[in-house]
């Protein structure tokens, strides 16, 4: 068997070198794609456009005025004299929020345990409007506690610690995300037009000719990809380390070894989408459809599996992403070891051993008539 795979090992190797350009892209999209990714998908949110309304003008309410705009989250765009003006300058997107300062403010302030202060948010961007609500809430809870003459000690002090991304920097959670959604596609496309090329080329006669069996075929194709998938899955890790100084807590061996097993799984959905297509054109469609989209909504990436519908939740279970979002982030993020990560780890194999198997299965080592 093994000098039947060689020579399929050796002429797919020779193909890829001797095709410079495709190699370059190969290499070039998933390092551009991270870079590009990684800077636009972010949930930190700065520099919003708040506008002010200050019927009071004294020095306690430009003091409120003065702690939004030493703020990283508010840019003071607009300070209009009236309410009524709101609505233009949101239909118009110049702000996303308006506070509203009363008259007495400064009075409230001094007599009455409580002073309202109003805000008007526009909600039809809801993540966006709720971040904003919470940053002037936790502003003007500052705020208030500085000019608050009769200090009352709560009953219970909480103190927040948290673990593994102090800084709740995005990039510490988008980056690993990133490179599970990636590697699906790229992986799941380089080895989807496999097949089908040798047969738009004509050269899958000369293969059928030879005394080979069909897992032989497909294991000597498979084989230089997974090599080529685990150079590029380190060169990103390697960039997301460098430009978004992404830790990694864990054992870096640990994780290349888990990520062999993921790229395993994922050429093989490529490789059964290979059998399945009969042009180069209908197996590069049906892996970036089959991969990009179900990988970025249905993994863990951007949404959390337990708030998906049910029946999402069950098509879920048969993302790759999904499982190696758990394993990338863990270590990376976490520095757990093997111990809880083997089930995951699992699943990919059984994933990608099923549809290997499947693929072999469905290749017809003799030409149709």
């Amino acid at each position: 068997m093994k000098s039947r795979i060689v020579p399929v090992f050796r002429k797919e190797m020779i193909h890829i070198l001797r095709d410079p350009r495709s190699l370059a892209i190969i290499f070039l999209m998933p390092l551009i794609m991270i870079l590009l990714y990684g800077y636009a998908i972010t949930f930190d949110i700065k520099d919003l456009k708040l506008g002010v309304i200050d019927y009071e003008r004294t020095a306690d309410s430009r003091k409120l005025v003065e702690s939004f705009t030493n703020a990283d989250y508010f840019t003071i765009q607009e300070e209009p004299d009236k309410v009524e003006q709101v609505h233009e300058l949101m239909a118009m997107r110049k702000v996303i929020a308006v506070v509203v300062i009363p008259q007495g403010f400064s009075e409230s302030l001094r007599t009455k345990a409580e002073t309202d202060v109003q805000v008007i948010v526009d909600g039809s961007n809801a993540n966006t409007a709720t971040i904003a609500i919470n940053y002037i809430k936790n502003l003007v809870t500052s705020f208030s506690t500085e000019k608050g003459q009769h200090k009352i000690e709560p009953l219970i002090s909480l103190e927040p610690r948290i673990w593994y991304n102090p800084d709740l920097k995005s990039a510490h959670f988008i980056v690993p995300g990133l490179v599970a959604v990636l590697m699906t596609m790229i992986c799941a496309i380089l080895t989807s037009v496999t097949i089908v090329r040798e047969k738009e080329t004509g050269t899958m006669e000369q293969i059928l000719v030879s005394p080979i069996k069909s897992h032989e075929i497909i294991i000597g194709k498979v084989a230089p990809y997974i090599i080529i998938g685990l150079i590029i899955s380190l060169l990103v890790i390697l960039l997301g380390q460098v430009v978004f100084n992404v830790p990694m807590r864990g054992n870096l061996f640990l994780l290349l070894v888990f990520t062999m097993i993921f790229i395993y799984a994922s050429l093989s959905l490529g490789v059964f989408i290979s059998t399945t297509a009969q042009t180069q054109q209908v197996a590069l469609m049906l892996s970036i459809v089959g991969t990009l989209l179900p990988s970025l909504l249905l993994s863990g990436f951007m949404f959390p599996i337990y708030a998906l519908p049910i029946f999402l939740r069950v098509l879920s279970m048969f993302i790759p992403a999904k499982y190696y979002l758990v394993i990338i982030r863990g270590i990376m993020l976490k520095g757990i070891d093997h111990t809880y990560l083997y089930l995951p780890a699992i699943y990919l194999v059984v994933f990608g051993t099923l549809l290997l198997s499947i693929s072999i299965k469905r290749f017809k080592t003799k030409l149709e008539d």
